[in-house]
């Protein structure tokens, strides 16, 4: 089969290679789609932790698709079936899973081998974390199940109240799927920066209340602005920059909460003024991944219509045209996700 391989940092190569041969548990799925992911676009530019990706692999890790063969042991599954799995399962048997932060799991199982043209789901991910896709939602929708999980982990363990106001800083594809979720759990206000008009002009017509064009205005002082001077109630950080880590801090108001969403590069480190924690009572919150019931909930989301994420994919190329679907990621002021169809 085709398939597109990561050797290191900007070394992505269209080759082919076997198909996957299929084991008891397993299932092999044709891939209809994969869409681009801030993560993979990171990965390609800087490389990442360690434990999560091993190089060289087949990479990508949003995908949808029909599955082409199941092996023994898989009652639930036929072939021709709609499916799309997550990239990751826990192994429920490590002190993390033993106190439910699955996501934080000690032996994770990752996914990785989206952009190819077919994928082998391990029985770990067949068994805990792999959904039916709904005749109704199209397979360029379903694989930003992946995205929204982790953007819905977040979002719960901000615990934003009905009538919050939300500033976001970063209006690329997680940031817009955080502002479209926190709209649907009752946010009041929600104010979103970025240095890119087209974004933020998307972010308008999907409910942002005020945008920030951060390469002419001051973040930090527009949101006082719009706040009354107090700041936000809950800010989070979409981008993974120390830099934007450091500037949500500021902008959120006395006793409020602070999500740093975006992975920031391996080995950084901010500054957090002793004062704000203190006397200021500022939550500052990190999360990661998202666990198999968000996966559930997320694909809920997208197949009940509550959440539109079809703005969202913003192009459509076939997998030998990935390389260039990476530059334009870099470069292109308008494209959120890259639909990438083998």
């Amino acid at each position: 089969m085709k398939a597109a391989l990561l050797y290191g940092v900007k070394d992505l190569r269209i080759e082919t290679v076997e198909k996957p041969k299929v084991g008891y548990g397993e299932v092999l799925v044709k891939v209809k789609a994969a869409t681009t992911c801030g993560t993979d676009l990171k990965i390609f530019q800087r490389g990442y932790v360690g434990g999560v990706i091993k190089l060289p692999t087949v990479f990508g890790h949003e995908w949808a698709g029909d599955v082409a063969e199941v092996g023994e042991g898989v009652p639930w599954l036929e072939e021709g079936m709609r499916v799309r799995a997550g990239n990751s399962s826990p192994c429920l048997r490590c002190k993390m899973c033993q106190k439910q932060q699955y996501n934080l799991c000690e032996d994770m199982m990752w996914l990785w081998g989206a952009y190819a043209e077919y994928i082998k789901i391990p029985a770990r991910i067949v068994n805990l974390n792999t959904q039916q896709i709904p005749s109704h939602v199209s397979y360029e929708e379903a694989p930003l199940t992946e995205p929204l999980a982790c953007v819905l982990h977040g979002l719960e363990k901000a615990h934003i109240k009905l009538g919050d106001t939300i500033a976001i800083i970063g209006a690329g594809p997680v940031g817009l799927l955080h502002l479209i979720t926190a709209k649907k759990m009752g946010a009041g206000k929600i104010i979103i920066s970025d240095m890119i008009d087209e974004r933020l002009q998307l972010a308008s017509r999907l409910g942002a209340d005020e945008t920030i064009d951060a390469k002419q205005e001051d973040t930090v002082e527009s949101t006082k602005e719009l706040t009354e001077g107090y700041g936000a109630d809950i800010v989070i950080e979409a981008i993974g920059l120390p830099a934007t880590w450091e500037q949500a801090l500021k902008m959120v108001r006395k006793g409020g909460t602070v999500l740093e969403f975006g992975g920031c590069p391996p080995g950084t480190e901010i500054k957090v003024g002793t004062e704000q924690l203190h006397y200021g009572e500022t939550t500052i919150l990190g999360t990661f991944h998202a666990t198999p019931a968000h996966f559930k909930k997320a694909l809920n989301l997208i197949a009940s219509g509550n959440l539109n994420v079809k703005p969202l994919v913003t192009r459509k190329m076939k997998l030998d045209n990935i390389r260039e679907a990476f530059e334009i990621l870099t470069t292109s002021k308008a494209d959120i996700k890259i639909a990438i169809l083998p």
